[in-house]
Order: C-alpha cells, then sequence, then structure tokens
C-alpha cells in the first residue's frame, strides 16, 4: 500500500521518444510517451502520436485499455476518434495503428508489467506497411534510467547503469 493517493500531473513526468518512422520525403513521425505510473503489475502512460504514425500490430503482457483523448487512429481497420475505449484481453494483439491527419493523443492502462510483444508474421505485415507507405523504422534514443523505477531496468534487453531499452514498444 501506498498510504493514499498518488497524484500527477502530466507535464510533469518526462516525455520519451518511444517509436519513430521516417518517410521518403525526409518526414518524420513518432510516439512521444510519458510513463505516468509504473509498479511491476501495473503501467499508466499518455502518449502522443504525431500525424501519420504507423505502429504494428501489437499486444502487451496484461489486459490494455487504451482511451482516444484527441485526434483519431485506426486500430486494425475500425476508426477510432476522440472518446473511444479500446480494450485488449492479455495475451490478444490489435492494429496496425495508424494516427490520423491531426495526430493522436490517449491514455494506457496495462494491468500488467506492459512490455510488448508481436507475432513474427505480425513484424512482416509491419515492414509490408511501412513500404506500402513510404516509410521506414528509424532510431530513437534510449529512455533514461532517471525516468523509470530502479526494478525497471534490471534484466531487459539492451539495459545498461544508464540507459535502458524502451519498456513498452518495439520490444518483442
Amino acid at each position: 500500500m501506498m498510504g493514499g493517493p498518488r497524484i500527477k500531473h502530466v507535464d510533469d513526468v518526462p516525455e520519451n521518444e518511444v517509436l519513430k518512422i521516417e518517410f521518403e520525403d525526409g518526414r518524420t513521425a513518432s510516439v512521444r510517451e510519458r510513463f505516468v505510473e509504473m509498479l511491476p503489475n501495473f503501467l499508466s502512460f499518455y502518449n502522443n502520436w504525431d500525424p501519420g504514425m504507423i505502429q504494428r500490430k501489437h499486444g502487451h503482457h496484461g489486459h490494455h485499455v487504451v482511451f482516444i483523448l484527441s485526434g483519431s487512429m485506426m486500430v486494425g481497420d475500425q476508426l477510432c476518434t476522440k472518446g473511444s475505449h479500446i480494450f485488449l484481453m492479455h495475451g490478444d494483439t490489435f492494429g496496425p495503428w495508424i494516427a490520423g491527419p491531426e495526430g493522436c493523443e490517449t491514455l494506457g492502462i496495462v494491468a500488467g508489467h506492459g512490455m510488448s510483444f508481436c507475432h513474427p508474421n505480425d513484424e512482416a505485415a509491419f515492414l509490408e506497411l511501412l513500404g506500402d507507405n513510404r516509410a521506414k523504422r528509424a532510431p530513437v534514443p534510449p529512455i533514461d534510467a532517471d525516468n523509470l523505477p530502479a526494478w525497471r531496468g534490471a534484466g531487459y534487453v539492451g539495459a545498461t547503469s544508464a540507459k535502458v531499452a524502451s519498456p513498452t514498444i518495439d520490444n518483442p
């Protein structure tokens, strides 16, 4: 127990660029994420998606909710607009995700540690989707370990004493 609520304003939580693509014409699109609360069995995050950002079909280790706060996003073949509540059971996958022309702002909650996964066929389909949109993955900076709880860095692929790999996106 924490002894009561822990209240944070999203503007007080560090922002991390966790995913980025680059289009042939030089434009880029990113997902910027703020890990609002991280416990070993719970994750809440606030995301900003740039217009046209594309993310693969994936799932998370825990039941997962995404709520669209503003903008729009295609999730698979479903258009999700402001007010959409997207629920996924642990072990299922959803997507691909494509941010609308105005981008998208989301709040996500995972009843679990939050790491993502995808199936090999989903990864291949994602690479094909990027190609169809004349885009490719682009590098993102590692997440500063100071932006994560101490327990989060241990055992993660790519973890070092100062930096860790993204805990939620593109770590199949």
